[in-house]
């Protein structure tokens, strides 16, 4: 007897083989039989004409503060992910001093895009130390299984205070303290150690992130303390400042450690190649024995702009700014009042103060409109600067008649990243590389501005069926990539496999019918918090531990 039964399914099993037809049995959360299965089962799932594959393992999201008040990790839930991992790119909420919450706060607004308010009322605080926030966190049932990484910003500051809040060297004291806690962490069930050195992630008052002037000898001392623990992963986001210096850090805390580490990889729009030589140097290094990943992903690390979103096109502009704090159909009103568009439109946008709206108004080329089904690899042809000019007007112009629409709830794609030359095939060539993994969706995070979470159904839904803008990826080879080398990447071995033996993490999916919805704007987080959503149909089922969520 079996407590589900899968029958009739074309499985992807997740090992990169071909396709074949057959059952799947589980027994308490474990895959028992595959194959042409005889035998009762207390629930059956007839997936005639449908796929089943593993579950799909996330490695880079952010579900810090969401776990601590919602039993669901949405969005990633709702595009076949049954693991994700979380606690990246250095930010988090563990360990922490009651004296230093709002600073941590502060932290994660800044740097993934989580109103202050949200965080404030959502966080329990029940916890100081990185294990009592896993206590914390084990008390509560969840629709899928995550893994919580060891946050260096956190961490810094739990051991220098205000030092390491401003960036200053540690000394050889805070350093061994660091590593004795990324000891304990990875001791008490943390999955690894993350960090962040770029310029890019700030606090909500434009402060650099704690991390990003860490010397080689606290990154490698951590490194040390990880290591100690003979167990967990490390993951970097770095700016590559055109030196090797990164290298030679990235390099020492594998060396140092005897512990994989993944690095955050995309295309920059200033300097397209300059991918190319970082996956080169991490070739080398895997050819010597470094353990050394990329994290890449197949889409643009794309930035929604919209009058309910964190920002459009006219944040900059001292008009738009005396509206913004609206209700969206109070600003709707006003953006559509006699003079006001002509108004906003003479004015020069106030960009000294936002870096990121400085190059915002110089990349209309990079701007799409977010139709209902979206696509993420849009023709050059149908930017806003290319629409723009077919009718002769201001690209500012067009966007304000978009953002009006609708009901202003339309939204402009900006391919932020990961789409320089108005094309995947680079995504494409990193995703192939041999010494690159599948991550960078950020669920959970950048909840007014980048909805990437979904990345999962869009692996299947373009780049194996519907890509028409070069060569396609294969079904096998996707599935694989999404179960079975992200969950190795990362030390979970009992998953992303369909086997007798693993853990029953499966998704029963319908090809033909799997589609992305454009993402929406819901106010369900705490204190009313804004979040952006997107749901796919075709999911027939998810299974979690041989539950269906």
């Amino acid at each position: 007897m079996f407590d589900l039964r899968i029958i009739n399914g074309l499985i992807v099993d997740g090992t990169g083989g071909e396709p074949f037809y057959g059952d799947v049995a589980i027994r308490e959360g474990m895959i028992v039989a595959v194959g042409n299965i005889e035998g009762e089962a207390t629930q059956q799932i007839d997936a005639t004409g449908l796929l089943v594959t593993p579950g799909f393992v996330d490695i880079h999201t952010h579900y810090d503060g969401q776990v601590t008040w919602c039993e669901e990790l949405t969005p990633s839930s709702n595009h076949g992910v049954t693991t994700a991992v979380m606690g990246n790119c250095g930010v988090g909420f563990a360990p922490c001093r009651p004296e230093d919450k709002e600073r941590l706060i502060s932290l994660m607004e800044g740097v993934e895009d989580i109103p202050h308010p949200v965080l404030a009322e959502g966080l329990p605080w029940n916890w100081e130390t990185f294990p009592e926030y896993l206590d914390s966190l084990a008390e509560r049932k969840y629709d899928i299984d995550f893994a919580a990484q060891l946050p260096h910003g956190p961490l810094r500051v739990y051991v220098m205070g205000e030092r390491g809040a401003n960036c200053e060297t540690a000394t050889r004291e805070d350093i061994e303290k660091m590593a004795s806690l990324a000891t304990e962490a990875i001791k008490s069930g943390a999955l690894g150690f993350s960090t962040s050195r770029t310029l890019n992630h700030q606090t909500a008052d434009g402060q650099p992130t704690p991390t990003l002037t860490a010397e080689i000898e606290e990154m490698v001392g951590i490194a040390k303390g990880v290591g100690a623990a003979s167990s967990g992963v490390m993951q970097v986001v770095t700016d590559f400042k055109g030196s090797n210096r990164e290298f030679e850090i990235l390099r020492a805390m594998v060396e140092q450690s005897n512990r994989p580490l993944s690095v955050s990889v995309a295309q920059h729009h200033r300097v397209t190649d300059g991918w190319r030589s970082i996956l080169k140097t991490i070739e080398t290094a895997n050819k010597e024995g470094i353990n050394l990943k990329a994290q890449v992903c197949g889409r643009p690390v794309g930035v929604l702009f919209g009058l309910e979103l964190t920002n459009n096109p006219f944040s900059a502009h001292p008009s738009y700014q005396s509206i913004d704090h609206l209700s969206l159909t109070e600003k709707l009103k006003i953006l559509k009042s006699n003079g006001f568009k002509e108004k906003l439109l003479s004015e020069a946008p106030e960009v000294t103060a936002n870096p990121f709206m400085r190059q915002v108004h110089k990349r209309y080329h990079d701007m799409y409109i977010l139709e209902d089904e979206p696509n993420y690899e849009p023709s050059p042809s149908e930017s806003i600067s290319a629409l723009a000019a077919e009718r002769n007007i201001h690209p500012l112009e067009l966007c304000w008649e978009i953002l009006t629409a609708d009901d202003g709830r339309n939204m402009i794609y900006y391919t932020f990243l990961n789409y320089g030359e108005g094309s995947l095939e680079p995504a494409k060539e990193m995703m192939e590389h041999p010494d690159t993994i599948l991550g960078l969706g950020d669920g959970g995070a950048h909840c007014g501005s980048i909805c990437d979470g979904s990345f999962t159904t869009h692996m299947i839904t373009h780049w194996v069926r519907d890509r028409n803008r070069g060569d396609k990826l294969s079904l096998p080879w996707v599935i694989k990539a999404h179960c079975h080398d992200t969950a190795k990447a990362v030390g979970l071995n009992d998953r992303g496999l369909i086997a007798a033996g693993y853990k029953a993490d499966l998704n029963v999916i319908n090809l033909e019918k799997l589609k992305l919805h454009k993402p929406e704007v819901c106010y369900d987080l705490p204190a009313g918090g804004r979040r952006l959503m997107q749901y796919a149909d075709g999911y027939v089922a998810t299974i979690v531990s041989g539950e269906a969520i």
